[in-house]
């Protein structure tokens, strides 16, 4: 049973609406994604990714999640149902060829409030996905993107040289830049001039929005986030779930 108090937000709970992408093959997570879609594979004996991800939405104010499914499909719903015992309504979308990111949320815009979360399937972080739509609401942006610092440390002196000449040097510095999570808040009307049906990805979006001179806005988190990708992601998620679960999922036992 679950002791999470429930989540207060100036948006109406009525309006909280999450769309989850649960249709990728998985390929980089085979052969644990040969039978059971990414979204299903279990994390700590106890959970699946997807249902960690609808708990904490369901804690976050959320009441509605549509699923865009495609891959083994057919496994997440009997899985997933229509969302009631974690306490929000889930209906879905099938993807009968892969749609991209924005895609699947063109189909559907007619379901959707005007502001909207957006997000894979296959993450595991302690973000507030309602403060991200919160702030995504008073940012005034088209796009909101939860963003992550990555820092990179170079293994060799890197120079900076103009006309043949070596005007700086710094020892293996190290670089740091912000990643895209994977999470999103966007404001339906701005998607509206996109066609439905055809294939539509993040990156197309960010680009035509900043070409158009409508910017979208940056949702810096410094908590935890794992992007379950690969082999090794997951291994790291089970490893550490004993410390991890309480994190992700504070007051459930």
């Amino acid at each position: 049973m679950s002791e999470l108090h429930t989540y207060q937000s100036p948006i109406s709970t009525d309006t909280r609406h999450v769309v989850i992408l649960a249709g990728g093959k998985g390929v980089r997570l085979r052969p644990y994604t040969t039978v059971i879609p990414k979204p299903l594979v279990p994390i700590g004996e106890q959970y699946s990714i997807l249902e960690i991800v609808l708990r904490q939405l369901s804690h976050r104010g959320f009441t509605k999640a549509t699923l865009a499914i495609g891959h083994l499909g057919q496994l997440i719903r009997a899985y997933v149902g229509d969302g009631s015992q974690w306490g929000i309504e889930v209906d879905y979308v099938h993807e009968e060829s892969p749609l991209g990111t924005i895609g699947p949320a063109l189909m559907v815009l007619d379901r959707l409030p005007e502001n909207f979360l957006l997000m894979n399937g296959d993450i595991l972080t302690d973000l507030d996905y309602g403060d991200l739509l919160d702030s995504h609401v008073s940012s005034g942006a088209p796009l909101t993107v939860a963003t992550f610092k990555r820092v990179h440390q170079v293994d060799f002196g890197v120079l900076d040289v103009i006309d043949s000449r070596v005007t700086n040097f710094t020892e293996k510095p190290p670089i740091s830049y912000s990643v895209s999570m994977g999470i999103y808040g966007i404001s339906k009307r701005h998607l509206e001039r996109y066609t439905p049906g055809l294939p539509y990805g993040f990156d197309e979006l960010m680009l035509d929005l900043i070409e158009r001179g409508t910017l979208p806005a940056s949702y810096a988190f410094d908590g935890f986030w794992l992007d379950i990708g690969r082999p090794d992601d997951y291994d790291r998620a089970n490893s550490e779930f004993d410390i991890l679960g309480p994190r992700l999922l504070p007051g459930m036992r």
